[in-house]
């Protein structure tokens, strides 16, 4: 089972999702429920939910890259390392996830599809801390499948 914690750094989140932490802790409980991969795991991990000052300054300190993104991932392992918990069944925590509601708002054209592009994005961040990349063909493939399997879960 994954479990969530939701940070909200910025309140303008509130304007285009009611209650972010209930509305995203409502969609793990989807990915859970038809997942069996998740069934008998117990992994947790954050997300910041920020704007584009918080984002660029993380961004800036931990990539050494001084501009705005959408997303960020910050995993604590390595793929073999996540692996190994999930055969040990151990609860581990996998890592952080911060997203930048002003980007989405560049990215979109209303409300409905702020939600979408946000599911995608926090979605692409969990990929990240389950040990997914995407700097090579084959790797953003197979990234890509999982991505849209998490997606068709909770949309």
């Amino acid at each position: 089972m994954i479990k969530i914690n939701v940070l909200l750094n910025n309140k303008n989140w509130e304007k285009f999702i009611k209650n972010p932490e209930i509305y995203t802790k409502n969609k793990i409980r989807l990915l859970n429920k038809d997942n069996s991969f998740f069934k008998k795991k117990n992994i947790y991990f954050s997300l910041l939910l920020s704007g584009n000052k918080e984002i660029k300054t993380i961004n800036k300190r931990f990539r050494k890259k001084n501009k705005t993104t959408d997303v960020l991932s910050f995993p604590f392992y390595e793929k073999r390392e996540i692996n190994n918990f999930f055969k040990k069944k151990i609860p581990f925590y996998l890592g952080d996830i911060i997203i930048n509601l002003d980007k989405i708002i560049d990215q979109t054209r209303d409300r409905k599809d702020i939600r979408i592009q946000f599911d995608k994005l926090w979605i692409h961040g969990l990929a990240h801390l389950l040990g997914y990349r995407h700097k090579f063909d084959k790797d953003y493939k197979k990234m890509k499948i999982i991505e849209k399997k998490f997606f068709n879960l909770v949309n």
